[in-house]
């Protein structure tokens, strides 16, 4: 797709290729950009000030100083479960599984104390709560199912690839479907109980080891990947997307006209 020209409002680039593009002189007052990719980015005589960054940051020098490791230290401060999403050996997996289970399912609860039709609205253009658990199945079908067990087709018509997904006939992506709530807990539940057996019964040897190419094509592709790449690709999956969703969540009560009841340690 090309830019909005000039003259119609502001301007939008989706789907495009901007690499080593040049802004010079230019005014990004009120930009938002989403699933964007800025690797490698040199800003020079910037001025940056209320700037909402939400992402994988790494390597991010501002006026001479590395702020990565600063963020990390502090996001870990404030969470001490985030550090044990990062194992290194079976225990800690199964550690960081049960803290897992154990969030979300605080989480569910306070998602069922909404309107049912919250859990479909989406919260500044974000997947609504629905999709995301949409999402996660789509994980664990992709990276333990497929990946790990083997499964070529593992997929269930209510997975939800990432927004970025290119489009595989193999995989589904239904993006218009409106389970309920109950309907798609029935398919994280089975998903869960998956990798909680993966992980109980996980040894060094398995840890250490690759998988086996899957038959057919698909996502991800037939290829072998490292058993603790795709465990953590999960754990970093389930992580991440509570936390948004309770951030959303936030935004959901007060539309929901209701007051949060504090369950567990959501923080």
């Amino acid at each position: 797709m090309t830019a909005v020209e000039e003259g119609t409002g502001p301007a939008r680039f989706e789907r495009q290729d901007l690499r080593d593009a040049r802004f010079w002189l230019v005014d990004l007052r009120g930009a938002r950009f989403e699933q964007a990719v800025l690797h490698g980015v040199t800003m020079r005589g910037v001025e940056l000030g209320n700037v909402d960054i939400d992402g994988e940051v790494k390597n991010l020098v501002i006026n001479g100083v590395d702020v990565a490791p600063l963020i990390e230290a502090e996001l870990d401060r404030r969470d001490p479960d985030r550090v044990k999403m990062r194992p290194t050996d079976p225990p800690g997996f199964r550690e960081a599984w049960e803290i897992i289970e154990r969030r979300w399912a605080d989480t569910v609860a306070r998602a069922r104390r909404l309107d049912p039709e919250l859990l479909h609205e989406s919260v500044d253009r974000e997947w609504a709560f629905i999709q995301t658990l949409r999402h996660l199945v789509f994980a664990t079908d992709a990276w333990i199912r497929r990946a790990m067990l083997g499964n070529p087709r593992p997929w269930d018509p209510l997975d939800l690839p990432h927004d970025t997904f290119r489009e595989l006939p193999e995989v589904p992506r239904d993006l218009e479907a409106r389970p309920s709530l109950d309907e798609v807990l029935a398919l994280r539940e089975d998903r869960m109980a998956t990798v909680r057996a993966v992980i109980e019964s996980l040894t060094e040897e398995q840890l250490a080891s690759h998988t086996e190419p899957v038959s057919e094509p698909g996502y991800p592709p037939p290829e072998s990947f490292p058993v603790r790449e795709c465990l953590r690709c999960i754990l970093g999956e389930e992580w991440q997307h509570r936390a948004y969703a309770e951030r959303d969540l936030d935004v959901l009560e007060a539309r929901d006209g209701n007051t949060r009841v504090p369950v567990g340690n959501d923080r």
